[in-house]
Formats: C-alpha cells, sequence, structure tokens
C-alpha cells in the first residue's frame, strides 16, 4: 500500500520530477544527461565520472568539464561554508547552494544530497525534502545515506518517479555511531553488512550506489554482483564509477585533513594565492590598471563639455 502522501500527491511529485528532465517535458530548456544516458554508461562498462559543486561557478566548472553526474553534496558544509562537519547545514541553507549550482549545469545529470535531518524522522520527510530538491533545486535525483533500514524510503521515492542515489559503507552523517570517518567492511562481518545493504538498495529501487571507504575487494565484489552502477570514493578502481569534491580534487581548501583516496590534480589554493599575490603588487606599484588596456574611454568633445558644466557649476557657487 502506498504511503498516503505519496497516495495524495503522487501525481504533482511526477509532474515535479518530469519537469526537471528533457525527456519528458517539452518546456524544459535543461538539456541535462538523462538516467538512460547513465544506464548505457553502466551497461558499455564505460566508467562513470562524478564530481561534487558547491556554487554557480563550481558547478558550471564541473558542468562545462563534461563530467557524467554532479553532485550537491553536504560535504560544502565544511568546504564551501567552513561548517565543522555536514550534519549543521539547514535544509533551507542548503537548497540555496543547490539551486546555485543548477544555474550553472546544464549538461551533467545533477543529483542532490538529503542532508542530516531532512529525511530521517519519517518518510513523509523524505518526500517533501526530496521534492523542494527537485523542484526549487532544479535536481534530476536526489542522495541519501544508509542501507537496509533506509530501503523503505527509497521505495516509498521511487514509487513516485524520484530517483534516489543511495550511499552506503562509510556514511559521513553517520560518522559519530560510526567511530569517525573510518574504513568500513574491513571484517568478514561487517564487509557481509555493506553487502546486504547494497542488495537492499537495489531490490528498492535505487538507480545507483555510492560506496565509501571500504576496501577495494569489497566494492570489486559488490560491483559484480549488482545490476546497478557503483559510484566508488575509497572503494578502490573496480567500481563503475568515482566521485570526488571538487575543492579536495583542486586542493582549494588547502585543509590539513587529507583522506587516502583523494587525487590532487591541482595547488588551487596556492595558485590562487600566488595570483592575488601578484595583483595586490601590481596594485601598489601602479602597473594595474594600464592606461588604455584596463580603462574605458570619453572622446575629446564630452570631456570638454563635461568641464564646461563643471565650471559652470562652480561659478553658480
Amino acid at each position: 500500500m502506498l504511503h498516503p502522501l505519496i497516495k495524495r500527491h503522487s501525481l504533482q511529485f511526477i509532474r515535479t520530477f518530469h519537469s526537471t528532465n528533457v525527456k519528458f517535458s517539452a518546456q524544459s530548456i535543461i538539456k541535462r544527461k538523462s538516467l538512460n544516458d547513465i544506464r548505457q554508461l553502466y551497461n558499455s562498462n564505460t566508467k562513470i565520472s562524478v564530481l561534487t559543486a558547491h556554487d554557480y561557478i563550481s558547478g558550471k566548472i564541473a558542468n562545462d568539464s563534461d563530467v557524467d553526474m554532479i553532485l550537491v553534496g553536504d560535504s560544502l558544509a565544511m568546504v564551501a561554508l567552513g561548517y565543522e562537519d555536514t550534519n549543521e547545514i539547514p535544509f533551507d541553507e542548503f537548497l540555496y547552494h543547490c539551486r546555485a549550482v543548477s544555474r550553472g549545469t546544464t549538461k551533467s545529470f545533477l543529483i542532490a544530497d538529503l542532508p542530516f535531518g531532512s529525511y530521517e524522522s519519517s518518510i513523509s520527510k523524505a518526500i517533501e525534502s526530496s521534492v523542494q530538491l527537485i523542484s526549487k533545486g532544479r535536481a534530476n535525483a536526489i542522495k541519501l545515506e544508509g542501507g537496509k533500514e533506509i530501503a523503505p524510503t527509497i521505495k516509498s521515492l521511487t514509487q513516485v518517479g524520484i530517483p534516489v542515489m543511495a550511499h552506503i559503507g562509510l556514511t559521513p552523517q553517520r560518522s559519530n555511531s560510526l567511530g569517525g570517518f573510518k574504513v568500513q567492511g574491513n571484517t568478514g562481518d561487517s564487509a557481509f553488512d555493506i553487502y546486504q545493504d547494497a542488495l537492499e538498495v537495489q531490490k528498492a529501487g535505487a538507480f545507483a550506489v555510492v560506496l565509501e571507504a571500504i576496501p577495494a575487494k569489497i566494492g570489486k565484489f559488490i560491483t559484480e554482483n549488482l545490476s546497478i552502477p557503483t559510484i566508488g570514493i575509497g572503494a578502490g578502481p573496480d567500481t563503475s564509477g568515482q566521485v570526488l569534491v571538487q575543492a579536495d580534487l583542486l586542493n582549494l581548501t588547502n585543509s590539513e585533513i587529507n583522506p587516502k583516496f583523494v587525487k590532487k590534480y591541482l595547488n588551487g589554493y596556492k595558485l590562487s594565492i600566488d595570483a592575488i599575490g601578484e595583483y595586490i603588487n601590481d596594485v601598489k606599484s601602479q602597473k594595474f590598471p594600464e592606461l588604455g588596456i584596463h580603462t574605458y574611454k570619453i572622446k575629446d568633445d564630452h570631456y570638454e563639455n563635461f568641464i564646461k558644466k563643471v565650471d559652470e557649476l562652480k561659478n553658480k557657487k
């Protein structure tokens, strides 16, 4: 039996989701990748690239780089807003950032996290939060953390046409109960629990599942025994795809925390400091702005007219 809230608003929810996807709405001008595109990548054994974004600029950078999927992850709480952990960000503040990312995203499939406190208390709460992220945040899908215990919520969301990406293994929102940010599934029993979680979220209708901070062998085994894509972050090279936090990849935060699974492709923080330092020096030495290069012109007769009016104004005083 469908949840009462689903029954009452199912048509509204379906229309809301469809309006974000060009395949279902002729009115949509956003020609993003669809679930079919992601599935085709998976079926062809093509690795799926996923990158986080937290505002218009980072969304546009990821989008213009042709990444397959962009995730508005709750990691933005720490890397963009300076919170101590991901659980501190209020839903409305997260939705604000989702909307900003969506404005820079025209090609990549857009997924939004359900932040802590926006879905755990009830299925109704999860539905309401998901609808907000899709209708106002213009996401194409949502991601939520948890395994078998969250499977009923995943099922309810997918029943009304809201695509769900699951997230198991190390789930940052639950790091306090997991003993911190530690590798998961490194014992036989814990690895089996994660495998069961993977089977349950797949059965519930998740279109993909994030595997975080688990042994590479377990990531490989789970990937080979599912029929949906696995997106790894610290789960080895044999998952269906990979996800990284953009600020980590570009090293924009210069954080002392360096997870083992992060590869830094650019020292963005140092490059930015160096560039700004050069700007400061140019200002102080009067190398910037350069007359005729960074400045605008006014015709001589207009300037003379301006001076004439200024003189007239002075003579009246």
